[in-house]
């Protein structure tokens, strides 16, 4: 079987949100990002003043929302899973502190971009009683198909707050809402399925602001006798599902069992996953933006784009003290990659926000890693994710024009910085599609 680039296509996670009411308790979650512009970049690692400063590119370029790193005082040191050990609610980091923190949710919003803030919560303001002992050795997880261990033990070592306590949840909504008095739009929740959903019902009524977006981390590998699903009435849910196989599988996915498409937040690569031998900027053949041109395209869950940064060994921090940068022709500066600005990506989060809702129509496939496929009469999309070159005619459903491949160039007037694609009778007759590549087009590339 040839290789995937789908390995780790589509995760559901906690920071889409959700319509359904929790019982006995007021809406917690909006369903699906709000507003016309759905697609979230991930920055990560990214300080507080760069991400302002990158949300004006943001806001112009399609995206609704970016998600930032934990904003919480944590452990000293300049590994990137310092963030994820937290000392303290203060907002104060090695990506600044409060006020910029304030700065940036406001530069955002004006550029009109929400901010969701990964969030987790490990800080040592508690004592002894404050914390699950679940009397495994070490306390930690030892079976992972037990829900008791899984929700009361500790995981790798780190401590398990007591999330039925009072004093546990008051601290925790009283650190929440600090960040929704900062104006952030919603909350990815970081190792979700270690938390019963009772608690996290109570804890999301609780907040003084109900409506916000949240996405939860439910990682399906580990088993656990702890589903997915179980997550889905308190917002959209991240879990990894597809890690192999070839691309024409994916024809059908919404039957595959997988969460629903209104309650799917889906990736291609995220900072774990990129340090496990998944997808990556380093994956050959152009994999990683092909699976993107996928993510994008097909009409299932809400999609976020990973921006990160090069790295030699999994433990390497942010590179140019945690401020980002690019370069204006979408390529990463100074140690960062930039996904987000890559011209295939952000060509196809212009495909995305033009196509919407419309539905999935002629669907061609040629060898099991060959696919194309439309969406209504407004876009089109041929992927070839094989060593061969793919070359038939394609029912495309567009109206007749040139129009500029969004996968490799963009729009400028009435000119294309890249390949134009002519459209005669509906159809790309004979036409060509080179080895590990893909061609998109959609009617506001129309030249």
């Amino acid at each position: 079987m040839a290789p995937s680039f789908f390995q780790s296509l589509l995760a559901v996670a906690s920071l889409s949100s959700t319509v359904l009411a929790a019982p006995a308790y007021p809406v917690i979650q909006a369903r699906s990002t709000p507003g016309s512009k759905h697609v979230i970049a991930n920055l990560f690692q990214w300080n507080w003043d760069s991400v302002g400063k990158e949300c004006a590119w943001l806001g112009k370029n399609g995206y609704g929302f970016v998600q930032v790193s934990p904003a919480s005082e944590h452990i000293q040191g300049s590994q990137w899973w310092t963030d994820y050990q937290v000392v303290s609610y203060k907002i104060q980091s090695k990506r600044g502190n409060a006020d910029q923190f304030r700065n940036m949710v406001n530069a955002c919003k004006s550029a009109g971009v929400g901010v969701i803030v990964a969030h987790y919560d490990y800080p040592g303001i508690y004592d002894k009683n404050d914390f699950h002992y679940c009397g495994t050795p070490g306390n930690d997880i030892q079976v992972w198909d037990d829900r008791n261990q899984v929700q009361n033990c500790e995981l790798v070592n780190l401590a398990d707050l007591k999330t039925e306590s009072s004093k546990v949840r008051n601290t925790l909504i009283k650190h929440t809402n600090n960040l929704i008095d900062l104006g952030v739009a919603g909350f990815r929740v970081d190792a979700s399925k270690h938390v019963a959903t009772n608690d996290i019902k109570y804890l999301q009524a609780k907040v003084k602001k109900q409506g916000l977006y949240y996405t939860h981390e439910v990682v399906y590998e580990g088993g656990g006798g702890v589903t997915s699903s179980e997550y889905m009435a308190y917002g959209d849910v991240q879990d990894t599902a597809f890690n192999g196989g070839n691309i024409a599988q994916l024809k059908g996915l919404k039957d595959f069992g997988w969460l629903p498409t209104d309650k799917a937040n889906v990736f291609v690569a995220n900072h774990d996953r990129e340090r496990s031998g998944y997808l990556s900027y380093k994956s050959p053949s152009k994999r990683y933006a092909l699976a993107h041109v996928f993510s994008l395209a097909y009409p299932y869950g809400t999609p976020t784009v990973f921006s990160g940064y090069s790295f030699s060994n999994n433990d390497d921090g942010a590179p140019n003290g945690n401020y980002g940068t690019c370069n204006d022709n979408g390529s990463g500066a100074n140690g960062w990659q930039c996904q987000h600005r890559w011209t295939a990506i952000a060509g196809m989060v212009s495909f995305y926000n033009k196509v919407g809702s419309n539905p999935l129509k002629n669907w061609k496939q040629g060898d099991n890693n060959q696919i194309a496929f439309g969406r209504g009469s407004v876009g089109y999309v041929i992927i070839n994710n094989s060593n061969a070159k793919w070359k038939t005619t394609f029912t495309t459903g567009l109206p007749d024009g040139k129009y500029c491949d969004v996968f490799s160039g963009k729009k400028s007037g009435s000119s294309c910085t890249a390949k134009v694609v002519t459209v005669k009778g509906g159809k790309l007759t004979n036409y060509g599609v080179g080895q590990h590549n893909a061609v998109a087009i959609h009617i506001g590339a129309k030249l």
